[in-house]
């Protein structure tokens, strides 16, 4: 990975940004603070498919705030141990897991260092939403899953579908493909002031808006885990996204958004499980 230490330092400059312009628009933290049995509508959607958790080890790779890892430990986990590479990100879900009364450890590492930067084996390896786009191989990348899993243990992610990531910001002219579908060596580079959350008044601008992004295709992402010994187990393609980035042609469905016209012509999360044989 050593020819994107450049690309990860920028990433992880914009994502302590995004610390702290996510924490100042609520992002569902008072929430967790207030109800102890309350769980964020993304670990929610997805409770029949992680299944029991009482008694297991959970690490949720790239968990930013810490929202969803409290809500995994709310579910019942014995350890569970949050991953990300952002300092600035993990002192808001340390200070999230002691308001929320979780007993979680936080580690800031790279999703790639995660195996050498943590202790022991895993029941469940978590990861969602908007994780697979800040990383450049997806093949390294589920080598790590793989070896984070003890066996028998079992993998979940829910994520932006790749072909959702292909369109474009300007739909003056309608849905258009203009980024790359397959995974490329050299990333897409952007240059934003903002974030995926509305930015509230009085918030921090994000100062650090340089960040880069590889796209994968689902045949790359599904082969990867494969690769590395996996067993898949379910595999589902969904109309409903977690967040909105064209207002003008979607509506807000609970917790979720979809376009306002045929729905079902765009793909806009994917959901795989897997785990690694006993």
């Amino acid at each position: 990975m050593d020819r994107h230490t450049a690309h990860f330092a920028d990433n992880r400059a914009n994502w302590d940004d995004r610390a702290a312009l996510h924490e100042a628009s609520g992002y569902g933290i008072e929430e967790l603070v207030a109800d102890p049995e309350h769980i964020t509508p993304e670990v929610a959607q997805d409770v029949e498919r992680l299944g029991d958790l009482a008694g297991c080890d959970v690490i949720h790779l790239q968990c930013h705030l810490g929202t969803d890892t409290v809500s995994l430990k709310r579910l019942g986990a014995a350890r569970v141990v949050g991953v990300d590479l952002s300092p600035a990100s993990l002192r808001r879900a340390r200070d999230l897991a002691e308001r929320a009364g979780a007993d979680i450890d936080f580690v800031e590492a790279n999703v790639y260092d995660a195996r050498a930067a943590v202790t022991g084996d895993f029941d469940l390896v978590y990861t969602s939403i908007g994780v697979l786009c800040w990383l450049p191989d997806i093949r390294a990348w589920a080598r790590t899953v793989a070896s984070l899993l003890r066996p028998g243990g079992r993998f979940l992610i829910r994520d932006d579908h790749p072909f959702f990531m292909t369109i474009g910001e300007d739909i003056t002219a309608g849905l258009r493909v203009e980024q790359p579908y397959f995974e490329r060596e050299a990333p897409m580079t952007w240059d934003d002031a903002g974030s995926y959350v509305e930015a509230p008044d009085g918030a921090e601008a994000i100062t650090h808006g340089v960040n880069h992004q590889w796209n994968h295709a689902l045949s790359e992402i599904i082969t990867a885990l494969l690769e590395a010994g996996l067993v898949l187990d379910s595999f589902e393609e969904t109309a409903a996204s977690a967040w909105c980035p064209w207002p003008e042609l979607m509506v807000c469905d609970g917790d979720t958004w979809r376009l306002r016209e045929e729905p079902d012509r765009l793909p806009l999360q994917f959901v795989i499980t897997a785990h690694r044989p006993a």
